[in-house]
């Protein structure tokens, strides 16, 4: 894809981290330091992922909720699952 910033993997690379855990928060900011008044839903999303020598680490980032649905698409699509059913 042009002009994106995510990594494209190619059906030989070779992956060497496990998912160990996913948690999904959905979250509510109302202000912040820098903004007065945000009143827009996001997801909080927490993963921990073992690398290649077994160590783990704690991932964790905000979304808003059609990006979040977007990724779980994608995801659901990999595995098989219908999203449709489920998220939306």
């Amino acid at each position: 894809m042009e002009g994106s910033s995510e990594p494209q993997l190619d059906a030989k690379a070779k992956v060497t981290n496990q998912l160990i855990d996913f948690q999904w928060k959905l979250g509510m900011a109302v202000s912040s330091d820098s903004c007065r008044s945000l009143k827009y839903p996001y997801v909080a999303v927490m993963l921990k992922v073992a690398d290649h020598s077994g160590q783990v680490k704690n991932k964790s980032f905000e979304m808003t909720i059609p990006q979040f649905q977007e990724k779980m698409k994608v995801a659901a699509n990999l595995f098989g699952y219908d999203f449709k059913s489920t998220f939306v």
